[in-house]
């Protein structure tokens, strides 16, 4: 499957910003006057979005660092607010469609896509909860109602946003990591396109005029896009994941994505096998939490300490009988995979000049820390792959 990750603003809706961003304050300041002054709430917007764009933090979602700096700030609780917030996203925000245009050709595009069999998703900057990303859908004549988008990024659901290479893995990994071409389309080289390439992934700038920049990377309008899509053999446009940046990356999208991918899920689904034999959702978080905590961070911690060391293979698959995983708690062995992936991502942050060290695997023989990584990031993305198999797809909508 072909999957085309899109940009919202200024790719697919004319969003102008010089006069969406003010309209949008004033009309946010005056639905909330009555609680907050208009002197603390917009510089708390603001600092509140830029804390958002600096998380790392694969256990917090955007919405959850936005509340943790913004609430404080203007000095009130979300729960004192929150009738008043929705009613304003729900009345209020969508007469904001005066100040932007739509774009005939961006909904031509999509619609040909999704004809041609492409998986489309709208991989917008997260800044936003998802209600107001669906009126801007809107606006751009691309209700989600009517279009089957396979995922919207959105505040309450993503732990990055797009200046992080993470983002981009995230959002595949919610995808359940789709084998197969990507391409992430935009109009900012530095917002949407430059933390996409060092993530890995093929990109085209969307542009109504060519540029003498980056000479390197296709650009055009939507016609060259399409004509890109057409003429372009599929096979060179596969993400590749070869710098220790975009390994880290990847490592820290996966317990993003499994947070949102289990959040809420009946309790049903937890301990359901999609055939006899085959792990459940508690198993496949078991084996996660222990083999991060028993093989990762050992491993690792043993190549970053000693000389080419020996690393004995581990047989990790029959744990999940003999440790009776399907007993579990199932939440709780997400979260403890989570914190011992934290403690690896640190590991490695340290390690700035130590991707190159050498050791001696039973199985795979000579081979080097980035390696070690690698095979960690693979194991990462079957078993979310395994993980979306397991349960009926939830709609982005």
């Amino acid at each position: 499957m072909f999957t085309l990750l899109l940009d919202l603003d200024d790719t697919l809706l004319d969003t102008n910003i010089q006069a969406f961003a003010p309209a949008y304050f004033a009309a946010l300041s005056e639905a909330l006057a009555q609680d907050v002054p208009q002197h603390l709430l917009v510089p708390a917007l603001l600092e509140g979005t830029k804390a958002m764009t600096q998380n790392e933090d694969p256990a917090l979602t955007l919405r959850e660092v936005f509340d943790a700096y913004f609430f404080p700030k203007i000095g009130r609780e979300r729960a004192a607010l929150q009738t008043k917030i929705d009613r304003f996203y729900e009345e209020v925000f969508p007469t904001l469609e005066r100040v932007v245009k739509r774009r005939p050709e961006a909904v031509d595009f999509v619609e040909w896509a999704l004809q041609a069999g492409y998986q489309v998703a709208i991989a917008t900057n997260p800044y936003f909860p998802l209600q107001a990303i669906h009126h801007r859908l809107r606006w751009a004549g691309l209700p989600p109602e009517e279009y089957s988008f396979a995922l919207i990024s959105a505040y309450e659901t993503f732990h990055f946003t797009k200046e992080n290479p993470a983002y981009f893995y995230e959002f595949l990994a919610q995808l359940g990591w789709p084998e197969g071409p990507v391409l992430m389309v935009g109009n900012d080289f530095e917002m949407d396109l430059a933390p996409a390439l060092r993530a890995g992934l093929p990109v085209f700038w969307l542009r109504q005029t060519p540029s003498s920049e980056h000479l390197d990377v296709p650009q055009g309008y939507f016609e060259d896009l399409r004509d890109y899509l057409e003429r372009t053999d599929p096979q060179t446009l596969q993400p590749t994941f070869q710098t220790p940046e975009a390994l880290l990356a990847m490592l820290r999208s996966t317990p993003a994505a499994l947070t949102t991918l289990t959040d809420s899920l009946p309790s049903e689904f937890w301990q359901c096998r999609p055939a006899p034999g085959e792990w459940c959702l508690v198993e496949v978080l078991c084996h996660l939490r222990d083999v991060e905590a028993e093989v990762n961070l050992p491993r690792l911690q043993k190549v970053l300490a000693e000389e080419n060391p020996f690393l004995p293979g581990v047989v990790t698959d029959t744990w999940a009988e003999e440790r009776n995983y399907a007993s579990q708690d199932g939440h709780r062995a997400l979260v403890e995979f989570v914190a011992s992936r934290r403690r690896l991502i640190a590991l490695l942050n340290a390690a700035t000049d130590g991707w190159l060290r050498p050791a001696r695997h039973a199985i795979f023989g000579p081979t080097t820390l980035f390696e070690l990584v690698g095979f960690i990031a693979e194991h990462d993305r079957n078993h979310v792959r395994q993980i979306w198999n397991l349960f009926p797809k939830r709609s982005s909508k």
